[in-house]
């Protein structure tokens, strides 16, 4: 091989190279480790700190087997949290020990992918397919979702391939607004303004994160911090953001980190609660706890 040869072969290996770590993102995740490690302390204490946390538990939520979770919110007046199904419309009610408490046929819903609590009783949902943003009331009673009782239901107006619109839901109270996701094309976070039941205005876009993941699955904020987290379900990946939307640490859902005892194959939601704990689900219905570790 002459040398002119094997310098291009070289420098085509290169940009291959190149090019698979950008694909996965391993370019900027190096970047987000490093300024991770040169933090101060006062940075750290600030922020939720996502590699402090660890997982405490890892379980298979029973009778969803068949279904498909899919986001996931925290109540805090209930102390529970609520997960949509993306096969079956369903809100299902979860306690944080991961126990089943009920599951609620949604009418009129045929591919539910977000879910948020806002305020009082009010919460809302996020049909994928139908491009549907739904308000609604819940009380303890509750059995069923009827799409005629809804509070309010709006149009997204994004057409999309199948499965590549909004997935993450979240509220967030400091703001006045909704969070959505966009999964892809591109990995957008939108706002919402919001009065806590009810949506107004139009999608405004905050920040695309197309550089650090290669899909946005779900959406949480810290009601501590008021710092967005963002799920990667492809990346692996849980990122935290600040108020400026800039990514500040990470934690990769991989088998012998943060606890893990194996890899979350298809992470769909996350929710945070007052106190600061971390709760994920993935499909088909596994269910995981993270609790920040005591400092040393």
């Amino acid at each position: 091989m002459s040398r002119a040869v094997h310098f291009w072969s070289l420098v085509a290996l290169a940009a291959l190279l190149a090019g698979i770590l950008h694909g996965l993102r391993l370019d900027a995740r190096a970047l987000l480790w490093l300024q991770e490690s040169l933090s101060a302390p006062a940075e750290r204490a600030a922020s939720l700190w996502l590699p402090g946390y660890r997982a405490v538990l890892q379980v298979a939520l029973p009778g969803l087997e068949s279904e498909e979770l899919s986001d996931l919110a925290y109540n805090p007046a209930s102390g529970t949290l609520f997960a949509v199904s993306g096969k079956t419309p369903l809100l299902i009610e979860i306690s944080t020990a991961g126990e089943v408490l009920r599951r609620m046929p949604v009418s009129g819903a045929s591919n539910l992918e977000g879910v948020a609590v806002l305020e009082g009783d009010c919460m809302a949902i996020a049909d994928e397919r139908q491009e549907r943003l739904s308000f609604f009331r819940i009380a303890a009673e509750t059995k069923a979702l009827r799409r005629e009782e809804f509070v309010q239901q709006i149009e997204l107006g994004h057409p999309d391939p199948p499965n590549k619109g909004f997935e993450g839901l979240a509220w967030d109270k400091r703001h006045r607004r909704l969070l959505l996701g966009k999964e892809k094309h591109p990995v957008m976070v939108y706002g919402l303004a919001s009065d806590g039941c009810r949506a107004s205005g139009e999608l405004h876009a905050l920040v695309d994160l197309g550089e650090h993941m290669t899909d946005l699955a779900a959406l949480t904020v810290d009601p501590r911090s008021g710092h967005i987290v963002a799920l990667s379900q492809e990346s692996h990946l849980l990122v935290e953001l600040d108020e400026h939307y800039d990514p500040r640490n990470f934690i990769a859902l991989l088998r012998g980190l943060n606890g893990l005892e194996h890899n979350i194959p298809q992470a769909e939601g996350v929710a945070l609660d007052e106190a600061g704990n971390l709760y994920l689900v993935s499909e088909r219905n596994l269910f995981y706890v993270f609790r920040k570790a005591a400092a040393q």
